[in-house]
């Protein structure tokens, strides 16, 4: 095990499928392994690089992995998809990931701490309360519809919705179901501003949430989903390689001598891309109570005439790139001295 340079394992729940390489490439051996048994295999080993697929259970794993010593990369699945050589089977997997580790120009995903994994949690838990809410609130308002209501939109209509039971003649059972709906509307919303709270405490804690909450129209909700996936910054080379990830660039279609500039790309994280381009529409809204070379900057695109939608995304992709600059240089935003002077 002393010649192994490179292993790279296939996630998964119970077993773990690991093909290692010598430094020439080789072939050294593949085996399976159970959790437990993969921990004491990697223990004995003596220091290389490990890969995995960026997947679910990767981050646990890197950390477990530095922990004993090792460097641990992980890599996007469709990075990977390419080298599976014939049929897919878990063997088959974790040698294409062995082979894609190897290219000089790949890209890794840089494995989170505990600390952004929190924040991602959270995040995540919070939108999943509000989809459940906005699904609860459609069922109350098609129920209704079915016997002859329309409501208003909103949420103020649903939260009095018992007042309009009692005066209402519906059956027992129509009237036992939309209780049993509000009652459970009651219990998401109420999640959610719990939520909404743990958010703001966590986000005022976090060093890098806090700082990126100098940034212009960046709350809470937007620092931590930042915070969670920058990290330090330092797998990006530049604040425009982040904006790229999170498809806040322009398309190239390009041939001969011609390139052509078509929409953004939308690669990446929808998450972050659509927080940071609500940001820029907030700012565009408030831009006459804003100052410094980034509001001038917006009033100059604005006065050539540009459509707003692409002043916007144009601002989305400014915010990136600062928020990148304040992660991985440890800084706040800086509105300049023409902000300070007004």
């Amino acid at each position: 095990m002393n010649n192994v340079a490179i292993a790279a394992i296939d996630l998964g729940k119970h077993s773990f499928h690991l093909h290692a390489q010598d430094d020439r490439g080789h072939e050294v051996h593949r085996r399976k392994f159970t959790r437990a048994a993969l921990t004491q295999y990697l223990a004995k080993l003596e220091p290389c690089t490990v890969v995995m697929e960026a997947c679910g259970g990767a981050h646990f794993m890197a950390q477990e992995v530095a922990k004993l010593g090792h460097t641990p990369k992980l890599i996007a699945p469709h990075l990977v998809r390419p080298y599976v050589k014939s049929n897919k089977n878990d063997f088959a997997d974790a040698e294409a990931i062995c082979e894609a580790a190897t290219r000089p120009t790949m890209r890794f995903v840089h494995p989170k701490t505990q600390a952004q994994q929190a924040l991602a949690m959270l995040n995540s838990v919070r939108e999943s309360f509000i989809k459940d809410r906005t699904a609860t609130v459609n069922r109350i308002h098609a129920a209704l519809l079915e016997v002859g209501i329309s409501l208003a939109p909103g949420f103020k209509s649903i939260k009095e919705l018992p007042a309009l039971l009692e005066m209402s003649s519906f059956s027992g059972s129509i009237k036992k179901i939309l209780m049993g709906l509000h009652e459970h509307f009651n219990y998401l919303d109420g999640k959610v501003k719990a939520l909404d709270k743990e958010v703001e405490c966590q986000a005022a804690e976090d060093d890098l949430a806090a700082r990126l909450m100098t940034m212009p129209c960046v709350g809470p909700i937007t620092s931590s989903a930042l915070a969670a996936e920058l990290g330090d910054g330092k797998q990006f080379k530049c604040g425009r390689g982040y904006a790229a990830s999170i498809g806040l660039v322009p398309k190239q279609h390009g041939t001969g001598d011609k390139t052509v500039l078509l929409g953004i790309s939308k690669r990446g994280d929808r998450n972050q891309r659509r927080l940071l381009i609500q940001c820029a529409r907030v700012y565009l809204i408030q831009l006459e109570r804003q100052k410094g070379a980034l509001a001038d900057w917006v009033r100059q695109l604005l006065a050539s005439r540009h459509h707003s939608n692409l002043v916007v995304c144009a601002l989305a992709n400014k915010l990136a790139r600062i928020a990148w600059a304040i992660a991985a240089h440890h800084t706040e935003f800086d509105a300049g001295p023409a902000a300070m002077n007004a």
